[in-house]
């Protein structure tokens, strides 16, 4: 029990060390990010820290495997580098022992995990779009700056606002220049008040009130003048990727009741994340046995090396099966089979049965080297 203790306790202290490290890098890059966007006026300043925490969950849910990984290698290492391994070779304990309590102790994180992936990160993606489309649908006030020439997204159009009343969100003296086909043609207005009205889907339009429409040309001096009592032009074209929701903000319970391919493939992949993490344990254990000559990190090379080639099958896997080419039958769960062969083969190799495979296959191999043509 002592040493069931020890071995969980030295691996989950080098994974939560990993997994607070891996997150305050990302958090941090994520954090830049999303601040330059609220300087240029995407982003209003005070939904900053919003979008820094509905992008948690998603960032836990690909760092936990990882995070694992790593800790299980530099816990196991470290052990073996100080010849503690050693000892408790010594004492009995195998490798296998060491792998099944690394194993209970990954279940145990994958269920933390599945948690996460299955409906905390779903979850904190509706509100992110939430968000997004309320951010959007109040942007238009935010998006006008006093006493400056902006121009709408298309470029057909120049807006000058000399001021804005707070409390009504009202533009007051609005000057606008719109552009057209013709660059000879004269298209100008100038309103006492106006506003913004933004649409569910980031469509903004510019209504303005109590004006006057200048029209004509440059050459000419007799400009037609046009007295309205109001007047809209769009000033930021629809966005129609907000019009659905992408199906990683689907919940994991519909995802169930869809019948397409690609919501087939997005819950494979939720559910592979947390069934990836016993597999990576099964290669974590027998590649962190260093010399202490190589070591902690001797290696973590090769070992980042299977991680990386893991998680990248996972993905083109998914791409493939989105595209229609893989059947859903075989979708990401060959991935899955091929890790657990490589994990037990990694095992195996230094236990009795492994020896007997390599010794029916080198014996066979010697064998057909020294058999002679007759």
């Amino acid at each position: 029990m002592l040493i069931f203790k020890y071995l969980l306790r030295e691996t989950f202290k080098s994974q939560i060390a990993v997994f607070f490290i891996l997150m305050s890098i990302f958090i941090t890059l994520r954090f830049v990010r999303v601040l330059g966007d609220a300087t240029d006026g995407n982003v209003p300043a005070e939904l900053v820290l919003g979008f820094i925490t509905l992008y948690s969950p998603v960032l836990a849910s690909l760092v936990l495997p990882i995070s694992l990984f790593l800790g299980v290698m530099l816990a196991h290492g470290r052990m073996y580098v100080e010849s503690e391994m050693t000892v408790l070779r010594a004492c009995g304990v195998s490798e296998w022992y060491v792998t099944r309590i690394t194993l209970i102790f990954s279940l145990f994180i994958a269920a933390i995990t599945a948690l996460v992936t299955l409906y905390l990160a779903p979850l904190a993606l509706e509100k992110e779009y939430q968000l997004k489309e309320d951010a959007a649908a109040n942007s238009g006030i935010a998006a006008v700056v006093p006493g400056r020439f902006q121009q709408t997204d298309d470029n057909r159009a120049v807006i000058f606002v000399h001021d804005t009343d707070g409390e009504s969100e009202a533009l007051q003296k609005v000057f606008l220049s719109q552009r057209s086909n013709n660059e000879e043609d004269v298209h100008i207005i100038y309103a006492k008040e106006g506003r913004i009205n933004a649409s569910a889907f980031g469509e903004q339009t510019l209504v303005l009130s109590n004006g006057k429409q200048y029209n004509g040309t440059k050459q000419e001096t007799d400009y037609q003048i046009v007295t309205f009592d109001e007047y809209s032009v769009t000033i930021t074209p629809p966005n129609r990727e907000s019009e659905s929701r992408k199906l990683v903000a689907v919940p994991t319970s519909e995802l169930w009741e869809m019948d397409t391919i690609e919501a087939s493939a997005e819950l494979q992949w939720r559910i592979a994340i947390p069934l990836s993490l016993p597999f990576l344990v099964l290669i974590a254990v027998p590649m962190s046995a260093v010399d202490p000559r190589q070591g902690r990190f001797g290696k973590m090379f090769p070992a980042l090396l299977l991680y990386l080639g893991y998680f990248l099958l996972l993905l083109a896997s998914r791409r493939i099966m989105e595209d229609g080419k893989l059947p859903s039958f075989l979708g990401l769960w060959w991935v899955h089979v091929v890790m657990l062969i490589v994990g037990i083969g990694l095992i195996a190799r230094d236990r009795k049965t492994g020896a007997i495979i390599r010794q029916l296959f080198l014996g066979n191999k010697a064998e057909q080297n020294n058999v002679s043509p007759s």
